[in-house]
């Protein structure tokens, strides 16, 4: 499955807030959107009114993003969230937040989506004692996730423990800092994901 490889800066401006695409880059003054306020590209610093279908789309944009996939990958994704019962809009969110790379960022092993990502690939995490490098898995309640054995001497997770230990997850994950180890409790609801977009303008996107 492909990614967008180009400079993640560009997608925040875009958007027009953050999106917390690089960590903790975003949470300094060397963020692009704080020196520079306006879409990029020649004429961004023009005021355009967005059209109906614009506004949905660029919340479409601002969730495919957040959680770093293509366009065919999302749109799996809802319609996946369709066949679900309840909300699609809701179940679309709790999907994206079972991904294993989401949960991995979640459970602040990694301090982006994009890291985390990078760090399943490469195999440093298994998945119920099982050594899993797709991203994409979904996690269910009761699933482990941890460091393998042969990556907790890296120097990376050596620091990641002791920030770990002031580090609190959500309520739906649970955190064991020392072992490296985190436990999925139960599936979060809406009101716990705070990815802030208005996935009934997805719903309405994708149903036009």
């Amino acid at each position: 499955m492909g990614r967008y490889t180009g400079p993640v800066c560009r997608i925040c401006r875009r958007a027009g807030e953050k999106l917390y695409l690089k960590g903790e880059k975003c949470l300094t003054p060397k963020c692009p959107l704080e020196r520079r306020r306006y879409a990029p590209g020649q004429h961004g610093m023009r005021r355009r009114k967005l059209s109906e279908y614009g506004i949905r789309l660029r919340e479409k944009q601002k969730a495919r993003f957040t959680y770093g996939l293509m366009e065919e990958q999302f749109r799996r994704f809802f319609e996946e969230a369709e066949r679900l019962p309840g909300v699609t809009g809701e179940n679309l969110l709790q999907l994206l937040e079972r991904r294993l790379d989401n949960v991995v960022y979640r459970l602040g092993f990694a301090d982006s989506r994009r890291q985390a990502r990078q760090l399943v690939t490469h195999g440093h995490f298994a998945l119920n004692g099982r050594r899993n490098n797709i991203p994409s898995t979904l996690v269910e309640p009761g699933d482990v996730i941890s460091v393998m054995p042969s990556s907790r001497d890296l120097e990376y997770f050596k620091q990641r423990r002791e920030f770990l230990k002031t580090y609190t997850p959500p309520n739906w994950l649970s955190l064991d800092p020392e072992n490296l180890t985190g436990r999925v409790l139960y599936l979060p609801s809406r009101a716990e994901i705070d990815t802030k977009v208005n996935e009934a303008l997805i719903v309405e996107y994708y149903s036009r």
